[in-house]
């Protein structure tokens, strides 16, 4: 049934802090924008890869809807370590690279709204291939 992640959607304070981070400091590519009848902009897709977006909308982002259980935004990088030494050169706060239980690099990072994004490497161990080669 399922295919694959289609987008996910944040509400943000400020679109254009937003978009300028996913864009200029991960490198995602904006796709289109939501205009209202009055001609302004209040929410944008950035294509991640492949089929895969991220929506943003401007809203209040005070308080999480009750029962939200939201902890991260995991986006695959080819190597994690030049990855971060990337961010870092933007001036970006990124943690150190670090091997997870689940046999792949990762490393971390938040959006202007603080929102955790993880940056994750597949590596042949990752327990992701392993689940993949046994289908």
């Amino acid at each position: 049934m399922v295919k694959a992640l289609a987008h996910l959607c944040f509400i943000v304070k400020d679109l254009d802090v937003a978009e300028a981070f996913y864009r200029d400091m991960l490198g995602l590519t904006p796709a289109f924008d939501f205009i209202n009848d009055d001609g302004k902009r209040f929410g944008t897709y950035m294509h991640i890869g492949g089929r895969s977006f991220l929506e943003m909308f401007i809203g209040d982002v005070a308080e999480p809807a009750p029962g939200q259980s939201f902890q991260h935004l995991c986006l695959e990088v080819e190597d994690v370590a030049a990855a971060v030494a990337e961010l870092r050169g933007k001036g970006a706060e990124v943690t150190d690279p670090f091997f997870g239980s689940d046999g792949s690099w990762q490393a971390w990072i938040s959006d202007p709204e603080g929102n955790r994004i993880e940056l994750h490497s597949y590596t042949p161990e990752s327990k992701q291939n392993v689940a993949l080669e046994m289908k």
